[in-house]
């Protein structure tokens, strides 16, 4: 059993930034990959980004390529979304997310736990 809890959230003006932070506990912890999604209302869950946990290799969603940054902390068990150039539209409610095993990374049912979310709200 993997549980995850987000943090970082909140309300920041247009063209700020936020860390997200996503902290796992586990006996043992050794994923495949690490992802977020994020869900905005009224829409679907959708991909934000992904790290490989141990090569480290990641991956984006178009909408946040050159804005957004994920990376880990092995050690600590921890994921990070560096968010940079905030946009209204990327208001939403993020998800951290644990994959077990080799597959594609961007899409949310290859995960297998889930965080309870954290909101982040973006004004103009």
């Amino acid at each position: 059993q993997v549980q995850l809890v987000e943090s970082g959230g909140g309300l920041v003006q247009a063209g700020g930034s936020l860390r997200l932070s996503c902290a796992a506990s586990a006996r043992t912890f050794s994923p495949y990959a690490m992802g977020w999604f994020r869900q905005a209302p009224g829409r679907e869950r959708e991909f934000v980004a992904s790290i490989s946990w141990v090569g480290g290799g990641t991956s984006y969603a178009d909408s946040v390529k050159g804005r957004f940054s994920i990376s880990r902390d092995n050690a600590k068990k921890t994921v990070y979304l560096q968010m940079s150039s905030l946009k209204p539209e990327d208001t939403a409610v993020y998800y951290c997310a644990h994959k077990r095993s080799f597959g594609i990374t961007t899409m949310r049912g290859e995960y297998d736990y889930w965080g309870q979310g954290t909101q982040v709200t973006v004004s103009s």
